[in-house]
């Protein structure tokens, strides 16, 4: 009995075996059997699919859903069309030749009109924005780059630059709109604060769970030398002083609205924390003296952009300065006090 027993566990381990190689090896054999493109940029390139690693990549330019990509570990780039194929990789000059062979091939047409520039929040990436941007473009008309940026490599003025690279890129949109998630929201404000002239073509911003005021979750592990290894330098700012973070960021100068998650209650979805809050961020931290608009919907931090109504307000807002309407607007100043809506 032992020795079937035996027998068995080989014969299970064996079959683990194989069906791990099997599903390792499949998958690279098909890769090969795709087409592969001119090697353009002096390396052979299959167009497949990327393997994620995107808290490594930095968007730089975008065309269209083209966008070029940078490795913030290597320097060497990529390019990817919108489905995150890649058909090119290289330097960056190789990926934009490549780039612009596929133009003349596809026939692109040149970019116009106006356009939404969408940032995520710290440890997520650009898919984590992708049905926001998705509704915007159905319902909004407008372009929507969802740019992508590694959270934990680099500060707040490190992404302050690649968005800076990401804006010069827009040739031919007429009109920028900003619409980010927590850490996102930081980054455009560092952006402004870091530029004598920002671009002209800026026009609206929509605020989601933003810690314009520190995030007191954070700040529980500032000290924690794992934590901070591990979220990076960006995080480490919004766990430390709190003082020295705001000397470092703007006020945007154009119109901005504020959407915070909350309940409506003293404690909030994370009775941690003290008072109301989306379970990350609480909603006083949330505010910034100067926006045109603010409400508290009943939505947590991490899925918050992913909400109908947040969907709603967010496109009313780009497209109006106000989330329900001119009447009902609430402008943030030191004694205006937060604004609750409840979802209808």
């Amino acid at each position: 009995m032992m020795g079937g027993d035996h027998l068995n566990r080989r014969g299970f381990s064996k079959a683990c075996l194989v069906t791990a190689v099997h599903a390792f090896c499949v998958p690279l054999a098909r890769a090969a059997d795709l087409p592969t493109d001119p090697p353009s940029t002096g390396h052979i390139n299959a167009v497949t699919p990327t393997l994620g690693g995107r808290q490594f990549w930095a968007d730089e330019l975008f065309f269209h859903h083209w966008h070029v990509q940078r490795n913030v570990l290597t320097g060497h780039c990529r390019l990817l069309d919108g489905s995150n194929r890649r058909h090119a990789w290289g330097k960056f000059e190789e990926c934009c030749a490549k780039l612009e062979q596929i133009k003349e091939q596809k026939h692109l047409p040149p970019m116009q009109g106006p356009a939404v520039v969408v940032l995520h929040g710290l440890f997520r990436s650009a898919s984590s924005m992708r049905h926001m941007s998705h509704y915007l473009e159905e319902q909004g008309g407008y372009s929507v780059f969802n740019v992508n940026y590694p959270t934990t490599r680099g500060t707040l003025a490190d992404h302050a630059r690649q968005l800076d690279t990401v804006l010069k890129s827009l040739v031919g949109i007429n009109e920028i709109h900003f619409v980010c998630h927590s850490l996102g929201n930081l980054v455009v404000r560092h952006y402004l604060a870091d530029q004598s002239r920002p671009d002209v073509r800026i026009r609206r911003m929509v605020m989601l769970g933003p810690p314009n005021q520190g995030a007191q979750l954070a700040e529980v592990f500032a000290d924690n030398r794992l934590f901070n290894a591990v979220a990076g330098a960006s995080a480490s700012q919004l766990a430390g002083d709190r003082d020295n973070l705001q000397a470092e960021l703007a006020t945007p100068g154009f119109p901005f609205g504020i959407l915070a998650g909350g309940r409506g209650t003293q404690k909030g979805y994370n009775p941690w924390l003290g008072e109301d809050n989306d379970l990350v961020v609480s909603v006083e931290s949330t505010r910034l003296e100067g926006a045109a608009d603010f409400a508290v919907l009943p939505v947590l931090h991490t899925l918050m952009m992913d909400d109908p109504q947040v969907q709603q307000y967010t496109l009313r807002f780009l497209q109006h300065g106000y989330f329900v309407s001119e009447r009902e607007a609430h402008p943030l100043s030191r004694l205006a006090p937060p604004a609750v809506v409840r979802a209808k």
